[in-house]
């Protein structure tokens, strides 16, 4: 081994003690505040000739800050070493100078608080450059803000308890806010506080608890990860859709790296590229890499590096079996999150069995006098364009947009001109469901919005999708990706004979969500067509980052709404605008996913 390895392995050990340090401490300071006896031996070494390691002090605040600070170390954040190396090389050098006085070197438990607080602080020097994660440059002020306004308010609240549960008069306004001040920084208060208030001892907690709230927003605040690049500026978005003009026929998903939502990292050659959004501190890429397989590494690469610099969580999403193994040799992990459903033209039919309910819903409807209208966007003249744009929006399903892996998030955008648009007419000519396609290549469609007005015919989306596969020649079609059935083999498989035990309770479980979001439901309604499924992937790179990446992935796709912060803590990274600005309302997906 050379000594440039060697190193590099001190490095990361060094790192990683730092780590496992203030883990260590979140533990002992928590025990601490639930043990009595512990707790006072802890303050008792905190006071006179007495002096503890770096952050064991006893208290609520302290558990959270080392924990929070733990997270941040760990996730190789540079604002939290700065703040580490600081403050414990601070305490280093007072424990040090305090040990050269004989009064202080008379308890040997000082000796062993100095050699782990020396020991931590030599730790954070040698693996410094391990912690290479940014923050956000507006990090700091709001870090200052947080505090300012959380002390206040803590104050104020906090006054207000005192006021209402203090058994001795004579407290004015300034003695219960310094009161309640000082109990959240686990301060001692003045006398004269102490002298005229006396509160039932849930007042102390809470206003205890309040304070840890505090420490844990601060740190929040100070050392979370940029959002990142939001929008797809015009340059990259002209530049994907070359790698789409060459490769597109590749990925169902791969239009749907055009959302202007979506930032974008290009190989070293420009001839492939990986499309993410940062969510949650997720890095989420979706689908395939878009363009050449053979550059698909350097684009991979470089989206995992800005990950690291910036301590985000990469993961991706619907992901083919092809990519997954590109995406395994640079150390993600797979998860099989369900299958997509393809219907081939010259293999499907209407005829036989199998297909005979749904042959008897398309006749139905038909009879009905339903037709369906089927063009490309680009034939489609911009008044009519705008009209549909106004139904779609009105037969959305709540007011949440929907969609990311498998949606566009835009309808009747110029640029989009390629994509196909059938639109259903019952027999009196009124519009009564529109079903929209992006392009899979040349010869492909993949599905991006579905809607409907409520009161229609049953079977009438399955009637515009055959009518869509009857007619393909219009559109020169060979072949269409329609929903993503989330966990189909555990629908398919629990429910043969055989099944196990854990199978058919995994398919219960499934079953039970499914009245809410609509599992078993889709892939039903996909069986129906009898595609060929193709599996896709979640990647990941540790299993304990899949809870993150699934609250992330929720809310990139709409299920969850993460509730917003007041302006003084809202941050957006933007690079431009993209294209879309000035064209037709957005309108969201419904069916696919």
């Amino acid at each position: 081994m050379s000594s440039t390895e060697k190193l590099a392995r001190w490095r990361l050990r060094a790192a990683a003690l730092t780590v496992w340090y203030l883990r260590l401490l979140a533990l002992l300071n928590l025990v601490a505040v639930l043990a009595v006896p512990f707790r006072h031996q802890v303050q008792h070494h905190n006071e006179g000739e007495f002096f503890t390691p770096y952050l064991l002090t006893a208290g609520l605040t302290s558990v959270v800050l080392s924990l929070a600070l733990a997270v941040a170390m760990r996730r190789r954040k540079r604002a939290a070493w700065i703040f580490n190396t600081a403050l414990s090389g601070f305490f280093a050098v007072l424990y040090v100078a305090a040990m050269t006085l004989p009064e202080f070197r008379q308890h040997p438990f000082n000796y062993f608080s100095t050699a782990l607080t020396v020991l931590f602080f030599l730790a954070c020097l040698v693996g410094r450059r391990e912690f290479i994660s940014k923050g956000d440059p507006s990090n700091p002020k709001t870090g200052v803000a947080a505090v300012i306004g959380g002390l206040a308010f803590g104050g104020v609240v906090g006054g207000f308890l005192v006021q209402l549960t203090n058994t001795i008069s004579g407290a004015g306004f300034w003695d219960r806010f310094t009161y309640a001040f000082f109990r959240m920084v686990t301060l001692q208060p003045s006398d004269h506080a102490m002298d005229v208030i006396s509160v039932p001892t849930w007042v102390n907690a809470f206003i205890n608890a309040m304070g840890a709230v505090l420490f844990l927003l601060v740190i929040w605040v100070a050392f979370r990860s940029p959002r990142g690049q939001e929008l797809l500026c015009p340059e990259d978005e002209v530049r994907l859709r070359e790698l789409l003009d060459r490769q597109g026929e590749r990925d169902s998903l791969g239009y749907f790296a055009l959302r202007r939502d979506k930032a974008v990292i290009f190989s070293p050659s420009g001839k492939a590229a990986v499309s993410y959004r940062v969510v949650g501190g997720v890095s989420l890429a979706s689908g395939d890499p878009i363009g050449d397989p053979e550059a698909w590494p350097g684009a991979i690469e470089g989206w995992l590096a800005e990950a690291r610099e910036h301590a985000w969580v990469p993961a991706v999403m619907g992901a083919s079996e092809e990519a997954g193994v590109i995406y395994a040799r640079h150390g993600l992990d797979a998860l099989e999150l369900g299958d997509e459903a393809i219907v081939e033209l010259d293999e499907f039919s209407l005829d036989g069995r199998a297909m005979r309910v749904v042959r008897q819903a398309y006749n139905r409807v038909k009879r009905a006098g339903y037709t369906v209208r089927v063009r490309r966007h680009e034939d489609i003249p911009e008044a009519e364009m705008a009209e549909l744009v106004e139904k779609a929006d009105h037969w959305r399903d709540g007011a949440t947009e929907r969609g990311f892996s498998m949606a566009l998030g835009r309808l009747g955008d110029p640029g989009d001109g390629r994509c196909v648009m059938l639109e259903c007419h019952d027999s009196a000519g009124e519009l009564q469901a529109l079903l929209s396609f992006v392009p899979w290549g040349d010869k492909g469609l993949s599905l991006d919005l579905m809607r409907r007005a409520r009161d229609t015919e049953n079977g009438l989306m399955e009637f515009m999708v055959i009518e869509l596969l009857q007619g393909s020649k219009q559109v020169e079609l060979e072949r269409v990706s329609l929903n993503f059935a989330m966990f189909r083999s555990v629908f398919e498989r629990g429910s043969k004979l055989g099944a196990g035990p854990v199978l058919r309770l995994w398919r219960s479980v499934l079953g039970f969500f499914s009245r809410w979001w609509q599992i078993e439901s889709l892939y039903r309604a996909n069986a129906k067509y009898r595609p060929i499924w193709e599996p896709r992937y979640l990647l990941f790179q540790k299993s304990s980052e899949i809870p993150r990446i699934g609250i992330a992935s929720a809310r990139a796709e709409g299920f969850i709404t993460a509730p917003s912060l007041p302006a003084l803590f809202r941050r957006r990274h933007v690079r431009s605008a993209g294209p879309a600005e000035g064209g037709m309302p957005v309108a969201e997906r419904s069916g696919k996913g």
